[in-house]
């Protein structure tokens, strides 16, 4: 088919193509007329300090703002900020969720929430609850968590410190490592004076050095088997204190996080505005129309389409024309040419031929074999 064919079929339905999305925009409109008022309000958030500032733990690098907007993002729809903004505002959770948009402004780190309601005082609790409890669920549970690795970094060294105590109780010596050390150093400086005396010819002396090194000898021999477990035991308290004093500071840094992350100091609510049913018009009626006339080209082709079948038309070829029903060809079965009605009743004039079924007919109309045959 040409494009004739299809503007002749165009104007043959022509009231389904225009009925179709004139009736479709006209019930869009419909709804949106008789639809409530909406009310729309944008709060902004403003935390640069959280973003690759001083206060920055999660967010840093060259992708810091795009993460942290993807995470706001994620935590201002998240079931848990929802369920404590509906049990704070009473708005439904459904209500929340196709209401509310949040959005990064261009690159940056800041973000807005933007929320639409039929009921405009609930516009701006909406949007401050949301932003408290998305940057309550980002950073303050940062400061949680790090409050509880402080608390089980301080139980662990306590059991350290009540497992080293509990093995001097035990073995009835306190600080066994440095009465160890403390005795190698004597035994030394008794073997040097020793050496000294017997130099002198000071045999008592050499006696009393002598007795003085073998109860040092008695006290190594007692503490020595027992040092490596109290070792131990002080390894593992140190482990535990070098890990509490992280946690400190891995506490200190959550609680400057949530400090720059304050509702109060980074969150901003606009003025609630009515929402522009004009433009509500024009973003419903244009998308429904158009699909109206998607579905009217679709329609149209699919009554063309029953017409051609219910008429027994042919096919169309490819270049437009009915495709000729399938005969013989040149070599196969008879060939036979339609003769004008002019000629009807005439004689074949001399010199010219007709094939019917392999036969020549001559001058007169007389049937003479084939030439060719």
């Amino acid at each position: 088919m040409e494009i004739v064919d299809y503007l002749r079929i165009a104007r043959r339905r022509l009231w389904l193509l225009v009925g179709v999305p004139v009736l479709a925009a006209g019930a869009a409109a419909t709804l949106v007329l008789i639809a409530p008022q909406q009310y729309t309000a944008t709060a902004y958030v403003a935390a640069p300090a959280l973003v690759g500032g001083a206060a920055a733990q999660q967010y840093t690098g060259n992708q810091a703002a795009n993460q942290f907007a993807a995470a706001f993002s994620a935590a201002a729809t998240s079931p848990r900020v929802v369920d404590e903004v509906t049990a704070e505002t009473g708005v439904a959770a459904n209500r929340l969720r196709s209401g509310l948009v949040v959005s990064q402004v261009g690159a940056s780190s800041q973000m807005e929430i933007t929320f639409a309601s039929a009921d405009r005082s609930m516009v701006s609790p909406v949007l401050a609850a949301t932003a408290e409890r998305a940057l309550a669920f980002l950073f303050s549970s940062q400061v949680a968590i790090a409050t509880e690795q402080v608390t089980a970094a301080s139980t662990d060294v306590d059991e350290a410190t009540a497992a080293i105590t509990a093995w001097e109780d035990e073995n009835e010596v306190t600080q066994p490592d440095k009465i160890y050390q403390a005795t190698l150093n004597e035994l030394a400086s008794l073997r040097q004076q020793r050496l000294q005396m017997q130099a002198v010819g000071n045999g008592r002396g050499v006696d009393a050095a002598t007795e003085a090194i073998e109860a040092g000898q008695r006290r190594l021999d007692t503490i020595g088997p027992k040092l490596p477990d109290y070792e131990a035991l002080l390894a593992q308290r140190d482990a535990a204190t070098s890990a509490l004093s992280s946690a400190r500071q891995g506490l200190q840094a959550a609680r400057a996080q949530a400090q720059a992350a304050d509702p109060t100091e980074v969150t901003s609510v606009g003025a609630v505005r009515a929402v522009s049913r004009t433009r509500s018009l024009v973003n419903t009626t244009v998308p429904v129309a158009g699909a109206g006339l998607l579905l009217a080209v679709v329609l149209v082709a699919m009554l063309e389409l029953l017409a051609r079948n219910r008429a027994g038309e042919p096919p169309a070829s490819p270049s437009g024309d009915p495709t000729p029903p399938p005969g013989p060809g040149p070599t196969g079965g008879d060939e036979t040419r339609e003769i004008p009605a002019a000629r009807v009743g005439r004689a074949t004039p001399v010199g010219q031929v007709s094939r019917t079924a392999g036969r020549v007919y001559g001058a007169g109309g007389s049937l003479e074999p084939h030439p060719g045959r």
